[in-house]
């Protein structure tokens, strides 16, 4: 067997689900940060709408979103991203702004993927 080949065959679950107008992609045991929620520290949280759901070889892709699919996810804390600077300049008219800004996110854990049959 080479360096660079998998001994084991894993199944790998996953979900791509929406929220705050993003798409994000979510296993089992992953955190992700995702755009503000208004859930405290330690809550739990359902995502409903819910667009690709993958175990293995079976993928079921919703039209727009998969029928009785949700991903239950547990809120691990809420931040502020690091700043990103906004500097805007006129060159020859002695004009600059510059302006800070720091996005709010909750970072959150995926519990389980259920599917619209079975809870993967």
């Amino acid at each position: 067997m080479r360096q660079n080949e998998v001994s084991a065959i894993f199944i790998f679950m996953l979900a791509v689900i929406k929220t705050g107008g993003k798409q994000y992609l979510a296993a089992p045991g992953q955190k992700i940060k995702v755009e503000k929620l208004n859930v405290p520290e330690g809550g739990s949280i359902l995502f409903d709408e819910v667009l690709l759901v993958a175990d293995g070889d079976t993928v079921d892709v919703g039209m727009p979103r998969v029928a009785g699919a949700r991903v239950e996810a547990k809120v691990l804390r809420q931040g502020r991203a690091r700043k990103v600077i906004v500097f805007k300049y006129r060159p020859k008219a002695r004009w600059r702004k510059k302006k800070g800004h720091r996005q709010h996110y909750t970072e959150v854990e995926i519990g389980s993927v259920i599917s619209g049959q079975r809870q993967l």
